[in-house]
């Protein structure tokens, strides 16, 4: 697995809160949902690094 670096994200209440609800909503953490809407997002604008071998 992958390591993983924490750091500290500031969210608007309101934000933070639909984020908790649709991770909720679909069986994950609310870290897990932040890291699925990044991920996400990084392949939709073909940002996303390519996997070492």
């Amino acid at each position: 697995m992958a390591k993983k670096k924490p750091f500290v994200l500031r969210m608007d209440p309101e934000i933070l809160a639909a984020v908790e609800k649709w991770a909720a909503d679909e069986f994950r953490s609310t870290n897990g949902q932040m890291e699925w809407i990044i991920n996400k997002a990084l392949k939709e604008a073909s940002r996303l690094p390519k996997k070492k071998d």
